[in-house]
């Protein structure tokens, strides 16, 4: 979110308990954030898990993540099941939407928010957000893959690079879990960010990078 925008919609809030979403935040602290939902079509899609954690002082704290499972939405069928390994039954004491929506922003607060493929992401919260609040998520976005090809660019123009999460965690060095959900993902972007933001960059001599 651009500051015009940030300061279009703190005017319009103006009295409202969500005003001070849209302040300037703390740049030292960060928060990743990776949802799981029922389709990769973000007009049909609806979300099944969010999860986030924290980025203060260049740690990532993992003892007080956020993970939330939401009631299951009807478009929770085989495909995304199979994607996710989330059934019906294992969301039976999932949060409705608009509580789980309401437990982010308290976690959150308004940090920037970090992630892989974090578009697609923001995109997902601002439909549910503007569905029950009438504003968009507030939080400006940073895309880990994105610096980590700006770097790479900066030695090796015209390059290819593979930008997959398990191709940038094997260049920095970092562990690659076997199975994927939302808080791994979470955490995994978050080490990519802290690394790529506070570290140098391994050799280059890499397979994936031509």
């Amino acid at each position: 979110m651009n500051w015009l925008t940030r300061h279009y919609w703190h005017w319009k809030l103006k009295g409202s308990p969500f005003q001070s979403l849209f302040s300037e935040s703390d740049s030292s602290e960060y928060v990743s954030i990776d949802c799981e939902t029922t389709s990769l079509e973000p007009t049909r899609a609806e979300l099944v898990t969010i999860a986030a954690t924290k980025i203060i002082n260049n740690r990532v704290i993992t003892s007080t993540p956020f993970h939330v499972k939401l009631k299951a939405p009807q478009s929770l069928d085989e495909n995304s099941i199979k994607v996710h390994q989330i059934r019906h039954q294992d969301l039976g004491d999932g949060l409705e939407e608009k509580e789980a929506l309401l437990q982010l922003l308290d976690f959150i607060g308004s940090r920037p928010i970090v992630g892989y493929h974090i578009r697609y992401d923001k995109r997902i919260l601002d439909i549910a957000f503007k569905k029950h609040f009438g504003f968009p998520l507030p939080n400006t976005i940073i895309e880990v893959s994105h610096i980590y090809q700006e770097k790479l660019e900066k030695h090796l123009q015209n390059a290819y690079f593979d930008l997959s999460l398990e191709a940038i965690c094997r260049h920095l060095d970092l562990p690659i879990r076997d199975q994927h959900n939302a808080l791994q993902d979470a955490i995994t972007a978050a080490l990519v960010f802290v690394r790529l933001t506070k570290g140098d960059l391994p050799s280059l001599n890499m397979p994936h990078i031509k």
